[in-house]
């Protein structure tokens, strides 16, 4: 496997924040009923925001 780049490094974290916020958010959604599915839910969207920014540094550094 070859060097992987800052740039390849912050493209894999943007893909893998981005199935960590689809779980969360699918947890919230289906799994929990109660408040607790909220706070999965927000934890996803967060998760999503984060990997936004990552996604916004591509290329930057």
């Amino acid at each position: 496997m070859a060097m992987m780049n800052k740039n390849t490094v912050l493209g894999w974290a943007t893909f893998i924040m981005i199935i960590v916020g689809l779980g969360l958010i699918a947890l919230g959604a289906f799994r929990y009923n109660e408040v607790a599915g909220w706070g999965f839910a927000s934890v996803g969207v967060g998760f999503f925001a984060i990997a936004w920014v990552f996604n916004s540094l591509n290329g930057r550094i």
